[in-house]
């Protein structure tokens, strides 16, 4: 007997059987479960995006955005992140993906985010169908719709992970897959899993996510990291965020609204060394040259913020400086030996998180 267990995420409610022991394929059009009777159900239901937070508890995992996961789902995502760091060649957990497929499809370029989604999976015994440059070497370039590239590559592959040029693909990807999609940064949208990264690695470095104060720099209207970054730390008690942009680039004003609504500390600022001497993570990031239309802009913007030696005196010895990478001269090299540039340290956090990430899309499904 199939009985309803109310479960939303990215686009999807499911029915399943109660007994079910078969495969379980999610998608927006319809749900389809496969029980080891050989019954089969078929429904149509669709569910904002965090609209329930318990996303490690869902038999099908999407990543779409960030709002989807509450503290609960957080704890779970890093102790699994804490054990794939001692995922070792030749161990059982290093073969429990064998056989699993990924597929990484990239509309925008990518170093960090595609080569560790990558690394992760292959650190599981799964293997990695891969195409950068999407919208040149794909049938996109033929005028083929994101749609219907998701529904063809989902024949192939366990999972997608998407990066795209237009905010709010990965929500439409979702929709119409019935494998996990993993948004790993929609144009000016969101960028989720760099921000549990990101959480991951403030957690590590200070060794607290409630009450400390971290500042966010650079390009905060176009940088999707920080936009993410920004929801996850609202439900975290006493953080208090400082916003410190070139005009032209400022936070979002809908992100402003949404902190405002819970609640959420935050204080727009021009001067760097100000919030340096106050903060516990300074959070550092390009201005985006590639979504500007009038270079002219970005020329007033870049370089206005830039992360020196002078920056790094007025940081208290305890905090930290991050970035999601890559950096274009925000950060001067002489910062790189300071034991408190945790960049790198971040981007090598990344693929102890996507392997959790992975592993749960995966054996979830």
């Amino acid at each position: 007997m199939f009985i309803n267990q109310r479960r939303a995420l990215q686009g999807v409610q499911a029915m399943h059987d109660h007994g079910c022991m078969g495969t379980r394929n999610c998608t927006g059009r319809n749900i389809i479960m496969t029980t080891k009777r050989g019954r089969r159900a078929t429904m149509r239901a669709y569910v904002d995006p965090g609209e329930t937070k318990a996303w490690h508890q869902l038999d099908c995992k999407h990543v779409v955005e960030a709002q989807q996961f509450g503290p609960e789902a957080l704890n779970v995502i890093f102790a699994e992140a804490e054990r794939m760091e001692r995922v070792r060649p030749g161990t059982a957990e290093a073969k429990v993906l064998d056989g699993r497929v990924m597929a990484t499809l990239f509309y925008e370029p990518s170093t960090r985010t595609r080569l560790s989604f990558e690394s992760a999976i292959t650190h599981l015994g799964g293997i990695v169908l891969s195409t950068e440059s999407a919208g040149e070497y794909s049938s996109a370039a033929k005028g083929e719709t994101l749609e219907d590239t998701i529904r063809t590559i989902e024949n192939y592959a366990d999972c997608i992970v998407l990066r795209h040029f237009q905010a709010g693909s990965a929500k439409r990807a979702a929709l119409v897959s019935s494998v996990p999609i993993i948004n790993a940064g929609d144009g000016p949208g969101q960028h989720p899993t760099q921000a549990l990264l990101d959480v991951y690695s403030i957690r590590k470095e200070i060794g607290r996510l409630d009450n400390f104060k971290i500042g966010l720099v650079g390009d905060l209207l176009n940088g999707r990291t920080v936009h993410s970054l920004a929801y996850v730390l609202s439900m975290f008690k006493g953080v208090k965020m400082y916003f410190v942009a070139p005009q032209v680039v400022a936070m979002k004003e809908d992100i402003k609204t949404y902190l405002t609504s819970k609640g959420v500390d935050w204080e727009e600022v021009d001067d760097l060394h100000q919030v340096a001497s106050d903060v516990d993570v300074l959070y550092m990031t390009r201005i985006q040259k590639e979504r500007f239309d009038d270079l002219k802009q970005y020329t007033q913007a870049r370089g206005k913020y830039i992360i020196d030696a002078k920056v790094m005196q007025q940081l208290r010895k305890d905090a930290v400086v991050l970035h999601p990478l890559p950096r274009v001269d925000e950060i001067a090299v002489e910062v790189d030996d300071d034991p408190r540039a945790a960049y790198f340290r971040q981007a090598k956090n990344g693929l102890y998180i996507r392997m959790a990430l992975v592993k749960q899309c995966l054996l979830g499904c």
